[in-house]
C-alpha cells in the first residue's frame, strides 16, 4: 500500500517551507530568463562568471570530442580517463598538495572523505553551521560527533580537552567560507588548538575556492595554512563554473580514499565535459587575476550601498545575507524583488536555523557596478526600514 504523502505535503505548505523548481532558460550569468521573465541574478554561486564563459564551454566541447559524453564506468573499473588524471594533477598543483582526487559532487566528496577517515571508535568536532553534506558525512561515519558553537574556538578547545585521553582518531571539520552567512572560519585559531590535541583538520573550500587566496586557491591559502590543513575539499561547480568536486592532500590520503571511500568507488566517473570545463577555468584563474579583483570591487560597492541605505551587510565575502526572520517574510520579499527584475532566492529552514529565514544574495564578477548598485537600491525599496537582526 502506498505511503500517504498528502499530510506530509500539507504540513510543509502550512509551515511556509514549500519549495518548487523554477526553470532557467539558457545559460546562467548576470542576466538570464527564469520562468519566462528576464532578471538580474543575485543568488548564484558562479562567483567568477565562468559557467558561460566561451573558453570554458570550449574546454567542455574539446573533452567531449576526445573522450565522449560519458566516462563509461567507475574509476576503478573502466572509467579512469586520462583527462581525470590531468585535472587531478592540475588541482594538486593549484592547491599546493601532493595529490588530489575527483568526486562527482561536493556531497559525494564530503560523505566519502569523512566516512573513510573515521569510524565508530573515533571523534569528530564539527562547526554548528557546517554544510548539510558535512553533517551527513559525520553521521554516516558513526563516529562520536561533538558540535561546537559556530566559530567558537574556545568551545572547540574545551571539547577536544574533554576527549584528550580517549582513544581513537580525532577530526576537526569546518567550512572555510560559510555559504549562508558569508563569514570565514577562524582557521588561524583552529589550527593550533586542533594540533595541540592531535586532531586532523578537514576544510570544505566549496565557496572559498576562486574567491580567496592567491589566484583563488581558497581560504586555507588566504591564511597561509597549507602546511597545517591535511584535508582540503573543494568544488568545481561554483567559482570554476563546471561540475564535480575534489579533495587535495598528501599522497597517503588519496590512496586511502581510492581504497575506502564508498562515494568514490561505487559511482560512474565524472563526465569528460565537466573535467574539460574545469581545466579551462583553472587556466583562466592563473591568467586573469583581475577577474577576482573585480569580484571584490563589486562586492565592496554592493556592501557600501546597502550600509548607506541602513541595512547590515553581514559576512565578509561576496555572499551577503539579509536576515528577515519568518519564512513567509523572506518569500514575500523575494517575490517583490523578482517582480522588479531581481532574482534573490529566499532561504528557509532547514537550510538555515529557525527564525533566520533570509535573502542570501551574492555578487559575481559578471555583474556591473550599475547592476549591483541597482540591486542594493531595490533591496532598500522592498525591505523598507533597516533590519538589524
Amino acid at each position: 500500500m502506498p505511503i500517504d504523502l498528502k499530510p506530509i505535503l500539507e504540513k510543509i505548505r502550512a509551515s511556509g517551507l514549500w519549495r518548487s523548481l523554477r526553470r532557467v532558460d539558457g545559460p546562467t550569468g548576470a542576466e538570464y530568463a527564469i520562468d519566462g521573465k528576464t532578471v538580474l541574478g543575485f543568488c548564484s554561486n558562479d562567483y567568477l562568471g565562468l559557467a558561460a564563459d566561451p573558453r570554458v564551454r570550449a574546454g567542455a566541447i574539446r573533452a567531449v570530442e576526445q573522450y565522449g559524453a560519458g566516462s563509461g564506468g567507475s574509476r576503478l573499473i573502466s572509467g579512469n580517463l586520462a583527462i581525470h588524471e590531468e585535472l587531478e594533477a592540475r588541482l594538486a598543483a593549484f592547491k599546493g598538495t601532493q595529490a588530489a582526487l575527483l568526486y562527482n559532487s561536493g556531497y559525494h566528496a564530503n560523505i566519502g572523505i569523512i566516512t573513510a577517515l573515521v569510524g565508530p571508535d573515533d571523534h569528530i568536532y564539527s562547526d554548528a553551521l557546517n554544510h548539510a553534506s558535512l553533517i551527513d558525512g559525520c553521521r554516516l561515519s558513526r563516529a562520536t560527533v561533538r558540535v561546537y558553537r559556530h566559530g567558537d574556538v574556545q568551545h572547540l578547545s574545551d571539547l577536544l580537552a574533554a576527549d584528550a585521553d580517549k582513544p581513537g582518531k580525532k577530526l576537526v571539520v569546518t567550512d572555510s567560507l560559510f555559504s549562508m552567512d558569508g563569514d570565514l572560519a577562524p582557521l588561524p585559531e583552529i589550527v593550533p588548538v586542533a594540533h595541540k590535541y592531535g586532531a586532523e583538520i578537514m576544510v570544505d573550500e566549496a565557496h572559498g575556492t576562486g574567491v580567496f587566496g592567491k589566484n583563488g586557491r581558497g581560504v586555507v591559502d588566504h591564511f597561509n595554512l597549507r602546511w597545517a590543513v591535511g584535508v582540503q575539499m573543494g568544488t568545481l561547480g561554483k567559482s570554476l563554473g563546471s561540475f564535480g568536486a575534489y579533495v587535495a592532500g598528501r599522497r597517503e590520503l588519496i590512496d586511502l580514499l581510492v581504497n575506502r571511500s564508498r562515494s568514490f568507488i561505487f559511482t560512474t566517473a565524472l563526465p569528460p565535459a565537466a573535467a574539460g570545463a574545469a581545466l579551462a577555468s583553472l587556466d583562466i584563474l592563473e591568467q586573469e587575476p583581475q577577474r577576482i579583483a573585480k569580484l571584490w570591487q563589486l562586492t565592496a560597492a554592493y556592501r557600501a550601498a546597502l550600509r548607506k541605505a541602513g541595512h547590515r551587510a553581514l559576512g565578509e565575502s561576496p555572499i551577503v545575507p539579509l536576515v528577515l526572520g519568518a519564512p513567509e517574510e523572506a518569500v514575500a520579499a523575494s517575490q517583490r524583488l523578482f517582480e522588479r527584475g531581481y532574482h534573490m532566492q529566499a532561504i528557509r529552514p532547514p537550510t538555515v536555523p529557525e527564525g533566520t529565514s533570509r535573502l542570501r544574495t551574492t555578487v559575481t564578477a559578471a555583474h556591473t557596478e550599475a547592476q549591483v548598485l541597482g540591486a542594493a537600491q531595490a533591496i532598500a525599496d522592498v525591505l523598507g526600514a533597516p533590519r538589524h537582526s
